[in-house]
């Protein structure tokens, strides 16, 4: 007796859409695309207006499974430091994938929709403002601007004046006094290179004028972060240079701190625009 067929079991909650970036619809990045492996080891594509013309831009999504990136699951999965690097970590390899071949706006982490439906909305809404800021950023690179603070020499307390011993003579050179003028000496020195920390950032600020369309600040480092850093972070600045500039920017820099031995400048980059790209846009209700 042959078995009756099973009921089709009913179709889960349909996939959201995790959107990594913004980018023109370019050949290049067609290419680019299938050889990416998203978040959650999932395939990047590209998305953009149905019909014969695609328009000025188009998303990079993977389709994620609801059930693993709900409200819900993002609220547990944020507490998971090992889960959120490598989602991050993922997010960011996509990024930088792109922004080796044409010219992006990256999106934050965990930036998701209600399946291709919900993130077209999006792209039609807010299409032409992405076209915009692409211009902008076209032919453009972020670089990151940081000033340390050097440490001044330590002095040594391990043998400090003992208030119960006689008096020193007038004019000796005993401990205490050799003490007190290595004190003075270092708060000298640590107030210098401050002095010379301002004057830092004022040429900074100089140079991105002369060279950046924009710059940005960003909180300084601080905390268990910059255990390894060599100094105090003072300035914390992001700069989007002209790609034909950056070789007289870096050099730029670099000579304007050059006389002042207090400080210590850092360069990154070449990144992906991060600081200088738009919010992106609130999900559509529901």
């Amino acid at each position: 007796m042959r078995a009756a067929p099973s009921a089709p079991s009913a179709p889960g909650p349909p996939e959201l859409t995790y959107v990594y970036a913004v980018t023109p619809p370019a050949p290049s990045v067609r290419r680019l695309l299938p050889g990416l492996t998203g978040v959650g080891g999932r395939p990047v594509t590209l998305l953009h207006a149905p019909g014969g013309d695609p328009g000025p831009v188009a998303l990079v999504v993977s389709d994620v499974p609801r059930r693993e990136w709900d409200e819900d699951a993002l609220r547990a999965r944020f507490e998971d430091l090992h889960w959120l690097e490598d989602a991050a970590r993922r997010h960011h390899a996509v990024i930088e994938a792109l922004a080796a071949h044409t010219t992006v706006l990256p999106l934050r982490l965990a930036t998701l929709y209600e399946g291709h439906a919900g993130a077209l909305d999006v792209l039609r809404a807010q299409g032409q403002e992405f076209a915009t800021r692409l211009a902008r950023l076209s032919g453009h690179t972020e670089y990151g601007v940081k000033v340390y603070v050097r440490p001044t020499a330590p002095v040594d307390v391990t043998a400090p004046p003992d208030a119960g011993a006689p008096a020193e003579a007038p004019g000796a050179a005993g401990p205490g006094r050799a003490y007190l003028r290595a004190r003075r000496s270092q708060r000298q020195a640590h107030e210098d290179h401050y002095r010379q920390a301002r004057l830092a950032a004022e040429r900074l600020a100089a140079v991105a004028g002369r060279f950046a369309v924009e710059r940005v600040g960003h909180p300084l480092q601080s905390g268990p972060l910059t255990a390894d850093s060599p100094g105090e972070n003072v300035l914390n600045d992001a700069c989007l240079v002209p790609d034909a500039e950056v070789d007289a920017f870096t050099s730029a820099l670099e000579g304007a701190v050059r006389d002042l031995p207090g400080v210590l400048l850092e360069v990154t980059g070449p990144w992906a625009p991060y600081s200088f790209a738009a919010a992106p846009p609130p999900p559509p209700a529901g």
